[in-house]
């Protein structure tokens, strides 16, 4: 019999997190539809059971330690490795407000709400690197384990210092940025076990975290996490890429 590879995603319910978890549903893994709320998640995850995949809910909130924590033990309880972590779930509070009639993003660094960076910073920050500890002896347990930060064009420096034209989006671009710094952290101790670690930058996509204004469709943003998230042994780790290959940090 063969052992099905298994995948976690986190806020996995809607958006890209389901796409991917569809894509990586096609090809053969065993995915686990991390997500906060029941009714969202089971719902999520039998639909694409109704598809033929392979997909289980699992309770998750990345924000919330005990959260984190069961979920590593009720995962633990079920599988004894994990070939694929994708940190996808993020949040960007008060955005939405701030886009104009154009869609162009409106709010100003010095009008920045510090509480909704705070929120931020706990998703989309500490939330993967809360999942990565706590799911890192399921990821240890597999050869060539990979892990796929889902960041944003918004989090490199370069892109921003040289082009004027690209949203000036403090606490949402600050926190992509974190994420980028915390891949190469965790890349550069976990090389030496075999695990890849990288950030995806999927694009401007119509989502709910923009109130659907992206441009880009779930379809083609899944497409590098899926590639990265399905990388080779020996493949490359401590990168920062889109579709089209590397990005400047």
């Amino acid at each position: 019999m063969t052992i099905k590879a298994n995948a976690l995603i986190t806020g996995a319910n809607k958006g890209i997190g389901l796409e991917t978890a569809r894509r990586l549903g096609t090809k053969g893994f065993k995915v686990w539809l991390g997500a906060r709320d029941a009714e969202r998640g089971e719902a999520a995850a039998k639909a694409l059971r109704n598809e033929g995949l392979d997909v289980e809910w699992l309770a998750l909130d990345v924000a919330s330690d005990d959260s984190v924590a069961a979920a590593a033990r009720t995962l633990t309880a079920q599988v004894s490795s994990l070939d694929v972590l994708v940190n996808n779930a993020g949040i960007a509070p008060g955005y939405v407000d701030a886009l104009g009639p154009d869609g162009r993003y409106e709010r100003p660094p010095s009008r920045e709400d510090v509480a909704d960076m705070k929120a931020t910073y706990e998703v989309n920050v500490f939330g993967p690197v809360r999942v990565t500890q706590a799911f890192l002896p399921l990821l240890l347990a597999t050869p060539a384990a990979r892990i796929v930060m889902v960041s944003s064009y918004l989090g490199s420096i370069a892109r921003a210092a040289g082009n004027s034209q690209s949203p000036n989006v403090m606490g949402y671009g600050s926190s992509k940025t974190a994420l980028n710094a915390i891949t190469v952290a965790f890349a550069r101790e976990l090389s030496p076990r075999g695990i890849m670690v990288n950030a995806a930058a999927p694009g401007y996509t119509a989502t709910d975290l923009n109130a659907h204004r992206g441009g880009r469709t779930v379809q083609q943003a899944a497409g590098v996490i899926v590639q990265l998230a399905t990388l080779k042994a020996g493949g490359p780790t401590g990168g920062y890429f889109d579709e089209n290959g590397p990005l400047p940090w």
